[in-house]
Order: C-alpha cells, then structure tokens, then sequence
C-alpha cells in the first residue's frame, strides 16, 4: 500500500519496484491525497494498481487508514511514495512476519537512497521525552545490522503489519496526521502485546525528508507536536512526568551540535534560521496543548497487556542516546 501526494514521477519509480517482486502474490492499493500532477491516473494506467482518490489532502494517518480497511490481505505492506523496494522486500517481510503468530509488525533495512551504503533505518529507538528515530540512522552499512532481531517498531515509510493487529488495536491514530504516527501505532501495538522483528533481507532505498522537506518549518512542528501527543497518549507517568527535563536536555544538546554545524539544526543556518525552529517548537507546543484533552481520553481506552513498568523497561532497553538525538 502507498500513499501519494503529488509525487508523480517518485510514485512511478516506487510501483515500479513493487512490479518487480518476486516470490509473492499481492494486491497494490495507492491512497492518493488529491494529487493535481496526474500521479493517481498514472499509477492506475502504467501499473493496474487499486487507487482511492481523496478530494484533499487527509493526511498519512487517514490514508493509511483507508488503504487497510479496502485490503484484503492478512498481511499488510507500506511503502512510501519515496522509496524503492528490492525484489525480496515483500517476501522477506511476509517470512519474518509469517515465523511467529506473536509478531505484528516487521521492519525493513531501510538504505539512503542517494548513498545506499549508508543505513536510513532499521527500526526505531526512542528517547525519553518521546522523540524516536531510526536505528542506525546515518551510519555506513557494514553488515552490523544484518541478523534477524527484536526492535522497538518499524518506520512507516517501508513495514509490515499483521492485519488481526490492526483489528485488535485500531489503525493509526489521525490526529497525527503525519510524522510520529508509527511510533504510536508502534508503541501502542507493543503495549497490547505485540512484537516486533527486524528483517535485513527486506531492503528498501528512500529519499530522505522528500514529502516536506529537511528543512520545512511545518515538517518540524508536526514531530515536536506528534511528540508531545504521542507521550501523553502512551507514556508512564513515571516517564511523563520527567518529560519536561529531557526535553530540556535535548535542546541543550542540539544547541552544542549547532556550535559545530552538525546535527539537525544544520537544516536551518544563521540566526534566521534558529529563530524558524524555536518558533516551530513553540507552535507544535500550544498545537499538543490544544490536544492534551483528547490524547488522555484515547490514553484510557488503550488495550494493555504490558505494566506500566514493562512500557517504561521497554523504552528504557530501546533508548536513543542524546548525542544520538541530537
């Protein structure tokens, strides 16, 4: 399943990858978010693929949720409009998630796509204030992260899940949007029970930050309110209520990085630009705070099976370092 916006010729080379397949039978379903560049025609034309057009933009999450209620597999595959798969992706996904009746999702090696030599993700980490990326990201694939293994939850941009997952828990949660939001179908999953494996036979290259740009305003102040959300939906109030002080430690961090031009903040140069994050920051802050209500609302109805202290050991085991996230 893919979900597009006016990505036309990125959407054609990632259906091309999927026509490239081998080893299983699958249906390719495009959710196209009222895309004005022809892409949703194309993609029924070039590929017969099952496109559900959206008058506008609904968003990832939204999509997403449409394209799983019209597929009727028991396994479902995303793969982003910005990323291509190899052959073996979808049946080394469908392997690892077919070994155990207990594994709900799958990640997928995920390699840059203008230097696949270099690891874009595999899998997630996450640190304590709620801000979560992927494992390994940035680093020189030399076959460290090439064995089968347990992690967090997949990136949404190229897993697998289990459809009687999603049934039993709910799809992604649309008041994210996008960004953040398969950190709290993921985290939400693991809460229920759920595990997660990390295949490297199913590999993908993506292109980074192509939606809405490394160095979109917008793009940062959907992660740091989806950030916020996704703690206050699903954290222990053990680690909540410390939010505050690792939130601060981790700007604190980020501002040692800029020294040097690394890290993030090198998206956004000069005094204008470090003026564009704080204003981003603030603005996905009050956005959370507009939403804390309704996110402890969802916190009550979440189906657990794990203790307050598993979920804490949990993302405690599976924690970023803060030069890592900064």
């Amino acid at each position: 399943m893919v979900v597009n916006w006016n990505r036309k010729e990125l959407l054609r080379a990632c259906l091309a990858s999927l026509q490239r397949q081998r080893d299983v039978s699958f249906e390719t379903i495009v959710v196209d978010n009222g895309s004005n560049d022809g892409s949703a025609e194309m993609a029924e034309r070039e590929f017969g693929a099952v496109v559900i057009r959206n008058h506008d933009n609904r968003g990832f999450c939204a999509a997403n949720n449409q394209g799983i209620a019209a597929a009727k597999g028991e396994l479902i595959a995303l793969l982003n409009n910005d990323a291509e798969a190899e052959p073996e992706w979808l049946a080394a996904l469908a392997s690892a998630c077919g070994s155990r009746p207990e594994i709900g999702m799958v990640a997928s090696k995920v390699l840059v796509w203008e230097d696949p030599a270099r690891i874009d993700k595999v899998g997630h980490l996450i640190f304590p204030d709620g801000q979560n990326r992927g494992r390994g990201s940035g680093a020189l694939d030399k076959g460290q992260y090439d064995r089968e293994e347990e992690v967090l939850w997949p990136d949404g941009c190229a897993a697998m899940y289990r459809k009687r997952m999603l049934d039993e828990i709910g799809g992604f949660d649309e008041d994210f949007f996008a960004y953040g939001d398969d950190a709290e179908l993921g985290l939400r999953a693991r809460i229920a029970g759920w595990q997660c494996v990390y295949t490297p036979r199913a590999v993908v290259r993506h292109h980074r930050g192509s939606t809405l740009g490394k160095g979109s305003g917008g793009r940062l102040k959907l992660i740091e309110r989806n950030r916020v959300l996704l703690a206050v939906k699903l954290f222990p109030w053990s680690l909540l209520v410390l939010n505050p002080f690792y939130y601060v430690l981790r700007l604190a961090g980020g501002m040692l990085m800029a020294q040097s031009g690394a890290g993030d903040t090198a998206h956004f140069p000069g005094i204008g630009g470090k003026l564009r994050i704080a204003g981003a920051l603030l603005a996905g802050d009050l956005d959370a705070l507009r939403l804390t209500p309704r996110m402890l609302r969802k916190r009550s109805a979440v189906r657990r099976a794990l203790s307050a202290a598993e979920v804490r050991r949990l993302l405690l085991t599976h924690r970023l370092s803060l030069r890592e996230v900064a």
